[in-house]
């Protein structure tokens, strides 16, 4: 089996958060950066989605040998973006096996991780390798098999592609993540997530 294509949705505006989150320091670097470096340990081609504020990430990524994907609908929903990544990963890679979806703002998930995912797949058995946590959580990071890429390239407004996870419950296999889950859609929970990042990861 080769590579499975790895896409980072990284296109909202980060509304609750009041700057862009795919811009807020991260240990020495941005949040953008640090993913996309950690998403690049898997060996795995990298795919970055970008809409708000992709006038000053661009240039933090072209250090970085990944694809770039601007989502010009992004403000229409998180659908878009999710459809934005697998279009292109098609048009790249259109006899790849599955995709996995991660988000920008769950920075604890490991690349370790997302290779439990991989080796939790098998090819053609539509199969959906979904993260769950402590907390209850199912959904993304997930690997999704390529039966869905029709539905993942017809996805449009608010229903991202949790939405699937959902819909084909009996196919959906579930890794755990235990913790690694958290995201951050506040000032607040971006401080919590960043001592314990620094905490735990860099000790």
């Amino acid at each position: 089996m080769g590579k499975i294509p790895i896409i980072l949705l990284a296109a909202g505006s980060s509304s609750r958060m009041g700057q862009p989150k795919q811009l807020l320091p991260w240990g020495k670097q941005t949040l953008i950066e640090y993913q996309v470096e950690k998403l690049r340990q898997t060996g795995n081609p990298v795919y970055v989605v970008l809409g708000s504020s992709s006038e000053q990430i661009l240039p933090l990524l072209k250090k970085y040998p990944v694809k770039v994907v601007l989502n010009p609908k992004w403000k229409e929903g998180m659908g878009t973006t999710v459809a934005a990544g697998i279009k292109q990963v098609l048009a790249d890679l259109p006899n790849t096996d599955a995709v996995i979806y991660t988000l920008i703002d769950q920075p604890l998930v490991t690349a370790a991780h997302l290779q439990k995912l991989t080796d939790s797949f098998t090819p053609g058995q539509e199969q959906i390798v979904a993260s769950f946590s402590v907390k209850g959580w199912l959904g993304v990071p997930a690997l999704y098999d390529a039966f869905y890429f029709p539905e993942l390239s017809n996805l449009n407004g608010e229903h991202g592609a949790k939405s699937l996870i959902k819909k084909y419950d009996p196919k959906v296999i579930r890794v755990d993540a235990n913790d690694l889950l958290d995201d951050m859609d506040t000032v607040e929970s971006y401080q919590r997530l960043l001592t314990k990042y620094l905490n735990f990861y860099l000790s």
